[in-house]
């Protein structure tokens, strides 16, 4: 079993930052990638960021240059720091892991960036 853990998320003033941490465990061989999706109200979900076990990474076009994704092969940890952050960032980011043949997702974590 294998268990996806988000935190970090929270209340945030425009122009603000958060940082979004997610740790996987359980039976867990081998992540090949992990990364970032949101979902605000009344949209669909949407990639935010990911990163491959070897550091390459792939961002949505909203997020590059505002968000950066890192993580900790060691603790099986995916970060999401997030800055300069708009109203319209405002929505449950949920995590996911990648490995084998199965991708794994958090329970989410809601980030709410008031104007």
């Amino acid at each position: 079993q294998v268990q996806v853990v988000e935190s970090g998320g929270g209340l945030v003033q425009a122009g603000g930052s958060l940082r979004l941490s997610c740790a996987a465990s359980g039976s867990i061989f081998s992540i090949n990638a992990m990364g970032w999706s949101r979902r605000a109200p009344g949209k669909q979900r949407e990639l935010v960021a990911a990163i491959a076990s070897a550091g390459s990474t792939n961002y949505a076009d909203f997020a590059k240059g505002r968000f950066t994704i890192a993580r900790d092969n060691a603790k099986n940890t995916v970060y999401l720091q997030m800055n300069s952050l708009e109203p319209e960032d405002t929505a449950v980011y949920y995590c996911y892991v990648i490995a084998g043949p199965a991708t794994y997702w958090g329970q989410g974590t809601q980030v709410t960036v008031s104007s």
